[in-house]
């Protein structure tokens, strides 16, 4: 195949996803539209099905109704429709159209109340074309004799034949892409995962949205799966031929998309075997609970039980079978707690969260980034609140923190300006010639923003909150700031503000340690005389919102008070260590950073260059 083919073929890979992109009214941008939120529980819509007289079956994580489509199966089986119970979200396992419970609620039943066809022929068109481009420009790979210098080029573990013979995994002519395919509820081919051999990240083809997943198949326990995060990890335990199915998860343990979910369904266990970090930890905790925590059981990380590619040699079958169910109705002695104190204690490193790599001190403070906590911060007007918390959110969104931000005073085109000014570490509009450069970069990060400006309800924020972190796998949420959620509403009308602030702090309690996602609140303190220090007492409200937070970080700005005066961040209260301190901010006006350490390193080397060199000097003086 020609350049000019494998260049023409990109783009019509980019053009289908663009256009099935704009089909299904998916957003290019990382927002969260509260208005186009749709209010829906599972309560209200077993209520639809039953008032329009439609028979379904409950599964794990959706509704299955039978398609409209009136396509058949070989088998003469009628295919399905499947509604998320959370989201509503449908996916029509026939045509292959998929999109949101208000769409199919007002357009899947006709004006006598029966239900009427969803076939959609662009869906199953553009999903025809993709599949036949990649193949017509692709060859099997097991019919190229060097299939294992392939592998081994894609930087993947050699297996033998047999135990791919059955996947239809695929090889360009040049060797520069590896197509794995990916099937559906109805174990069709409905997409390949491609792997570019100069690329790092690899891309599904043509969408993600027709739910397909890279599964090797058992041929004894077929529903029982074993999901695993990254492809090598498939490969090795297909070539141990393990009796369950293996499950390759599309975005690894960064997020667990609902258009897959339907696939899942056949599988009344699922064995989940992660990493031993701690994010791999975490998610395993809140994948289950997507996937429903009743039929999920986990491989308890330890150096005994590595992820299959790093011990290929490891004695998978008891490893599988002593994997132990992440779901119990009740907790009554320390024998079911005991297993998950040892771990505490043995991987404290890992249990401490995700380090800081701009703020050092608050590692040594905080020890790291939990899930589960709440953080409050707050500080006199125009202190920097806003912009310490943008650069302290970012460090952690660089290393895969799925962060939702809730900006209500300042406008998301202003934050995202400052955070791809702190991400960049420079003034852009004095070099705009790197913008796209750093755009591309920032763009790929897993920040999202939600469209809120100004007051808005508690109801409404909670409902786009809960959403994000069930679609996204939000693992932390920044909202700025909690004064503009009181005294919108009727509610709130005729209450007084400080219990309708303590309503609200305890709403996002209750969400931080069920959803186990951090949140970090911005409150504006009570006024104080400005030469008196702030305390957790000067927290806007009553003392809910000091004693509910895991941390309570205030920000100290002495600079108006004395021409020697420090901003610095005083850290009140730390639930997880008990550790107190403070951190100094020195703000760069160019990148907009609180980040100074490494300038401070540069100048203490550069000190201690001139003392070597005098040092030197004084050495060869004495020898002459």
């Amino acid at each position: 195949m020609s350049l000019f083919k494998i260049s023409r073929f990109k783009q019509l890979m980019l053009c289908t996803q663009r256009t099935l992109k704009s089909k299904l009214i998916v957003r290019n941008y990382n927002d969260i539209p509260f208005e186009d939120i749709p209010e829906v529980s599972p309560a209200m819509i077993k209520k639809i099905l039953n008032d329009k007289k439609i028979s379904f079956d409950e599964g794990f994580t959706c509704f299955i109704v039978h398609c409209t489509c009136h396509k058949k199966t070989s088998k003469n089986t009628p295919k399905n429709l499947y509604i998320n119970k959370t989201t509503g979200m449908f996916m029509c396992s026939c045509c292959k159209k998929a999109g949101q419970w208000d769409f199919f609620n007002h357009h899947f039943f006709s004006a006598d109340g029966k239900p009427k066809p969803l076939e959609d022929a662009d869906y199953q068109k553009q999903l025809t074309e993709s599949l036949k481009e990649i193949r017509e420009n692709s060859e099997v790979l097991l019919s190229n004799n060097k299939f294992e210098s392939v592998l081994s080029k894609f930087k993947l573990p050699v297996v033998s034949s047999n135990s791919i013979q059955n996947l239809d995994i695929r090889i360009d002519k040049p060797l520069q892409n590896l197509f794995l395919p990916l099937e559906n509820v109805e174990s069709e081919i409905v997409g390949y995962r491609n792997l570019n051999f100069k690329e790092e990240n690899d891309v599904i083809l043509p969408h993600l949205m027709y739910g397909g997943l890279l599964i090797g198949k058992a041929l004894k326990n077929k529903d029982v799966a074993i999901l695993v995060p990254n492809i090598a990890d498939f490969l090795v335990l297909l070539n141990a031929k393990v009796t369950q199915n293996v499950v390759c998860l599309p975005n690894g343990v960064d997020t667990l998309s609902q258009y897959v979910l339907p696939t899942l369904e056949r599988f009344k266990k699922l064995i989940l075997w992660f990493g031993n970090d701690i994010k791999s930890w975490d998610s395993a905790r809140n994948f289950a609970k997507k996937l429903g925590e009743k039929r999920c059981f986990f491989v308890r990380p330890s150096e005994k039980q590595l992820l299959p590619h790093l011990v290929e040699h490891q004695d998978f079958k008891s490893i599988v079978n002593a994997a132990q169910p992440i779901w119990h109705k009740s907790i009554t002695n320390f024998g079911s707690l005991r297993e998950d104190v040892f771990y505490d204690l043995k991987n404290i490193d890992k249990v401490e969260g995700v380090k800081w790599k701009r703020y050092p001190t608050l590692n040594k403070i905080l020890k790291g980034h939990r899930r589960g906590e709440l953080t409050v911060i707050t500080g006199p007007t125009g202190c920097g609140k806003t912009t310490f918390i943008s650069e302290y959110s970012l460090d952690l969104a660089m290393q895969g923190v799925n962060t939702l931000w809730g900006s209500f005073e300042i406008r998301n085109v202003r934050l995202a300006r400052t955070m791809l000014q702190q991400f960049a570490g420079c003034s852009l509009d004095e070099n705009l010639h790197l913008f796209d450069t750093w755009a591309d970069k920032f763009e790929k990060l897993p920040i999202y923003f939600m469209t809120f400006h100004g007051q808005q309800s508690i109801k409404i924020v909670m409902d786009a909150v809960e959403h994000a972190t069930y679609v996204h796998d939000i693992a932390h949420v920044i909202i700025d700031n909690v004064q503009f959620m009181m005294g919108i509403t009727e509610d709130y009308k005729h209450m007084d503000r400080f219990w309708a602030q303590d309503v609200i702090i305890a709403a996002f309690r209750s969400f931080a340690t069920r959803k186990n996602c951090h949140v970090t609140l911005v409150i504006h303190p009570r006024k104080e005389r400005d030469e008196e220090d702030l305390t957790t007492s000067s927290i806007f409200g009553g003392a809910k919102a000091s004693q509910e937070a895991d941390n309570v970080f205030i920000i100290q700005d002495k600079r108006l008070l004395s021409t020697r005066g420090k901003k610095y961040l005083q850290i009140c209260k730390n639930r997880y260590s008990g550790d107190l301190g403070i951190l100094p901010l020195d703000f760069d006006k160019a990148s907009l950073s609180y980040a100074t350490k490494k300038k401070k390193e540069e100048k203490k080397e550069k000190v201690q260059d001139k003392v070597s060199k005098k040092d030197k000097s004084v050495e060869t003086i004495s020898d002459s």
